[in-house]
């Protein structure tokens, strides 16, 4: 079993194949204190005696200890997990120890998405802490993975007074640990640049991500890990924290006075603030716990499998997905049926699969400036209807997709005419607006009836196979009009749970529809959303050179199944770059694959190109899909060259992707030294029409091939002889 309790010590340790998780009861009042998380542990037996309450010291004894669940106005003057108001304006928590459970499986989070397994894969212990005088009761959920290096982390609060309780901060998982020089890794960018990687020593005090968007955003990322130093992708100690939630996050780090470092995430406190009545309880959403001494690689794999076994779901889970053209930067809003059929049938003769109709098909849609909220077809635009789209789609053996944003609303709509209200909006204040649109207000159930309804109208129209969930803007001027005053502060977090029961409606409903979410390209690409949809639109810019960046940042936690990836027209509409059409493709490789383009415009040449990568795409995704993922150069830090390595599982196959980036005549081609092969086995390299062993091309190198120029792309294919 993958956790224990040593009943004589009071101590819990949980295993995963090669890490140990430790925790026990610190003294008699029952506090719970952190005791060890690393490389695997044999026995308890030897630990030392934990530390225990001096009254006399009581506030140094908080201050000092590594806490397990650290909570506020009781010495510990660190970043703390929850705090609460009650109805006397008492502030403090003090939780001790009230009993455990540990059982086969991982229980469902309700409302919210979360990591999911059989008995055999994981074990959970639940651990119960109350404050009698506070009236609160604390339910920490650990479940320990039994065949991947990962511990997932989650609370459930109570009120168990008589008294109403105002639950005004709530993080779902703390760790303290000896400071070891550690490094912070972070991911940051904005529009067009996400999940950039940022390491930076950690300093005295608190330093850390959030946002406050109500969406996970563009600008920093719900991950963070603590690195020792000299950390790359194959050696060094990694301790990394992933929050499955799509909302306003914080993730702090803590280097406090006595050299300790606290590591804390959860929903960030800011305009949160939840009523508890009595019996009421508050769940609070995941944390992803992984821990690797074989540096980045080693975490990042992890986090691949459990994603892509214990996170995403669905008939499209462990099957390639079809290749798609959508017609987004091929026409913007003028099109018609005319013109999406010529482009439908050009693409289904070059092999494309299906053609994803994007903004612009309903209401009044002719600019970014109306209609959102009226999903009835545009039937000027679309002559027949969206039936006889299509159809004809069909009949040329495509499948078909469609693009909607469901939690918006324009002022200029039929829907915000008829309900203004329904809008997030302060009476008598001008909104902030963006993209010249509003925010539904998902948390009411009578809006999110009408946005399903809407849906599944158009849906069970025609043979639909894909939706484009869009959101493209943050929340601003945060007010409801059915919540009370002094819930308010409910509305973020509500607003979310909405999301995710709008998400999971569509998906029950239409179990076989390829679901794909998107936030201004990557705004919202986070473990929460994928709990729903297999995959993210990674950027809306898919300029090759740009996405090495990024997909570099997305690929260190998500599989590369997740990554909505595109070849795109050049110049590149978002930064006017141009680059081979080959390198486009062999970038667009490490993702979903797919085409935004005019296919009827490019040149001959490129048009050219497409049947053979539909046919790349075909031959190489079960691997990219599956494969054990090697990043083996970053452009990032070398300023010349990316590259990176997928492995069968079997380490039969594998599949390097080298891009040069900018060519420099006095230097010769660099050594890419490969990984996750077999050292015994011979590879037969299909580029170069050789054969080289497998501790060879590990421990001497592989030297790819002299691509001529600038943005020059090289594609090898490894298999076993």
């Amino acid at each position: 079993m993958g956790i224990i309790y040593n009943e004589q010590k009071r101590i819990f340790k949980l295993d995963t194949p090669n890490t140990s998780y430790i925790l026990g009861v610190g003294d008699e009042f029952g506090h719970l204190v952190h005791i060890y998380y690393g490389k695997k542990i044999a026995s308890t037996d030897n630990l030392s005696k934990m530390p225990s309450v001096d009254e006399k010291n009581k506030v140094w004894y908080f201050d000092g200890t590594k806490m397990e669940y650290p909570t506020g106005d009781i010495g510990d003057f660190r970043e703390h997990c929850i705090e609460i108001r009650n109805e006397n304006g008492q502030h403090a928590l003090e939780c001790g120890y009230v009993s455990h459970k540990i059982y086969k499986g991982k229980p469902k989070l309700e409302g919210l998405p979360a990591t999911f397994s059989n008995e055999e894969d994981c074990t959970t212990l639940e651990v119960v802490m109350s404050d009698s005088i506070a009236g609160i009761e604390i339910t920490l959920i650990y479940t320990a993975f039994e065949k991947l290096d990962v511990i997932t982390r989650s609370v459930i609060v109570k009120n168990i007074c008589d008294e109403r309780v105002k639950l005004t901060k709530i993080l779902s998982s703390c760790l303290d640990v000896e400071n070891n020089e550690y490094e912070m890794l972070t991911l940051h960018g904005s529009w067009g640049r996400e999940r950039n990687i940022q390491r930076k020593r950690i300093g005295y005090g608190r330093q850390g991500i959030y946002s406050e968007r109500g969406v996970s955003g563009h600008q920093d990322h719900p991950f963070i890990a603590l690195l020792e130093p000299g950390t790359n992708q194959t050696m060094g100690e990694v301790y990394a924290m992933n929050f499955v939630y799509s909302g306003n996050f914080e993730a702090q780090c803590e280097l406090n006075q006595h050299d300790t470092v606290r590591l804390v995430m959860g929903i960030n406190p800011y305009q949160f603030e939840w009523t508890l009545e009595s019996g009421e309880v508050f769940t609070a959403p995941e944390v992803v716990m992984v821990y690797s001494s074989e540096g980045l690689g080693k975490m990042t794999r992890t986090y691949h499998d459990l994603y892509r076994n214990h996170l995403i779901r669905g008939k499209y889970r462990s099957i390639k997905r079809p290749v798609l053209i959508n017609n987004w930067e091929a026409t913007y809003f003028d099109f018609d049926t005319d013109k999406l059929l010529s482009i439908a049938k050009k693409a289904s003769e070059l092999g494309i699969e299906m053609l994803v109709m994007d903004d612009g098909w309903f209401g009044n849609r002719f600019d970014d400036n109306r209609a959102l909220g009226d999903w009835v077809v545009n039937e000027d635009k679309l002559k027949g209807g969206l039936k006889y789209l299509v159809d004809e789609v069909n009949r040329l053996g495509m499948k078909f997709g469609i693009w909607f944003e469901p939690e918006m609303v324009c002022p200029d709509s039929d829907l915000y005419r008829a309900h203004p209200d329904w809008a997030i909006q302060i009476p008598g204040r001008n909104p902030g607006r963006s993209r010249n649109q509003l925010v539904l207000d998902i948390s009411r159930k009578e809006v999110r009836d009408y946005i399903f309804d809407s849906l599944s109208k158009v849906l069970k129209s025609a043979n639909v196979e894909y939706v484009k969930w869009d959101m493209n803007r943050a929340l601003t001027d945060v007010w409801s009009h059915e919540l009370e005053p002094d819930r308010q502060g409910e509305l973020y977090h509500r607003y979310m749970l909405g999301v995710y029961e709008l998400q999971d409606r569509l998906v029950t409903e239409f179990p076989d529809i390829l679901l794909e979410n998107c936030s201004s390209g990557g705004g919202r690409y986070d473990p929460g959303v994928l709990y729903y949809s297999p995959q993210v639109w990674c950027s809306d810019n898919a300029d090759a050179i740009s996405r090495l960046n990024i997909q570099e940042g997305t690929s260190l936690i998500y599989p590369l199944s997740t990554m909505g990836a595109h070849v795109t027209d050049c110049p590149n509409h978002a930064v006017g770059r141009t680059t081979p059409f080959d390198t486009r493709g062999a970038v667009a490789l490490a993702g979903t694959f797919g085409y935004e383009l005019d296919i009827t415009k490019i040149s001959d040449e490129d048009r050219s190109k497409i049947p053979g990568q539909v046919e790349m795409y075909h031959k190489y995704n079960d691997i990219v899909r599956e494969g054990d993922f090697y990043r083996l150069a970053s452009f990032s830090q070398n300023n010349r060259y990316d590259s990176y390595m997928v492995v069968s599982k079997d380490k039969k196959e594998a599949l390097v992707t080298f891009v040069q980036v900018i060519a420099i005549a006095s230097h010769a081609m660099p050594v890419l030294k490969l990984q996750g092969l077999d050292p015994g086995t011979n590879y037969y390299i299909e580029e170069k029409h050789e054969v080289m062993a497998g501790d060879v091309l590990m421990n001497m190198g592989f030297v790819p091939n002299n691509e001529n120029g600038d943005f020059k792309a090289g594609l090898y294919h490894l298999v076993a002889r």
